[in-house]
């Protein structure tokens, strides 16, 4: 398996606020430092999901402002 992950230039601060710990996972809430969004997450999972589709937006956006 072959996996690439590029991410130039992308900077965002999230505030990761667990409020429970069940079944071997976190649930809570992250908000983007930026005041853009606060997504409550059920799983590390799904937190590292959100995490990961927002850097993907932004390097999109940037890469369309260049």
């Amino acid at each position: 398996m072959n996996v690439r992950w590029e991410a130039t230039h992308v900077r965002e601060t999230f505030v990761v606020q667990v409020i429970s710990a069940q079944n071997a996972t976190w649930q809570g809430v992250v908000t983007w430092a930026e005041g853009k969004r606060k997504q409550p997450f059920r799983s590390a999972l799904e937190l590292l999901k959100l995490i990961d589709s927002s850097l993907e937006e932004e390097a999109a956006d940037e890469a369309q402002e260049e």
